[in-house]
């Protein structure tokens, strides 16, 4: 008799979170990974030192992840030294050597995000040769390309990814209850692995997680997998 198939399982990561209240009701909905912005010009950033405090508060099996933009490989390798178990994100304008030193050559596990540009201008986007130039990361993650770091809370334009990359694939980007499952229907096939990575989407204000919208988006992911069984 053949096994019965399981539903796929999409990991979620909740970023730019500040307050002890927000990661306790991260990890309670089913977050598998918390997210730490260490970007002073971020409205969300914390200091090293506040992340390792929030980060205490981890229970096993929960990742967290630290977010850089632009920084130096020995305040990067301070900064992960004081999180225990932490994998960095880079954010910025780092090239794969750039990712590689500062993550203390691999010690760390790290993602590389790659830059959507929004519109019809998504698909001059090379995703395939971005995600071979950046190999060594653990994986890709998708956000949309805005005047500033960070997407902004927008969404680029799913359709005009490629129909086969050879990576694990993080979606970013405007994601929401409302649409995340859209997301993971549309780029699930598409990857070795998909995960989805949501901030501004489960917001009362910058920085101030809603506690009621983490959940509703936890389940919006869960219902999509129910939906979408792993070939």
């Amino acid at each position: 008799m053949n096994s019965p198939t399981l539903p796929a399982r999409t990991r979620i990561k909740i970023c730019g979170l500040t307050r002890e209240r927000d990661v306790d009701e991260a990890v309670e909905a089913g977050a598998d990974a918390i997210g730490f912005v260490l970007y002073a010009a971020s409205p969300r950033a914390v200091s090293a030192a506040r992340a390792a405090e929030l980060a205490a508060r981890l229970p096993p099996f929960v990742t967290p992840v630290l977010l850089f933009v632009n920084e130096s490989a020995a305040a990067v390798q301070d900064a992960l030294a004081q999180v225990p178990g932490a994998m960095a994100q880079f954010h910025g304008d780092e090239t794969p050597e750039d990712c590689w030193l500062a993550s203390g050559q691999g010690r760390h596990r790290w993602l590389r995000a790659a830059r959507i540009p929004l519109g019809a201008a998504g698909a001059s986007f090379d995703l395939v040769k971005y995600a071979s130039d950046y190999s060594r990361a653990h994986a890709i993650l998708l956000d949309a390309h805005v005047e500033a770091y960070g997407g902004g809370g927008k969404a680029f334009d799913w359709s005009l990814l490629p129909p086969a990359v050879d990576a694990h694939l993080v979606l970013s980007g405007g994601l929401a209850p409302a649409n995340v499952g859209d997301g993971i229907r549309r780029l699930r096939t598409r990857c070795k692995s998909l995960s989805v990575d949501v901030s501004s989407g489960v917001e009362a204000s910058k920085g101030i997680k809603d506690a009621d919208k983490i959940r509703a988006f936890v389940a919006a992911v869960r219902a999509a997998d129910a939906a979408n069984p792993a070939s």
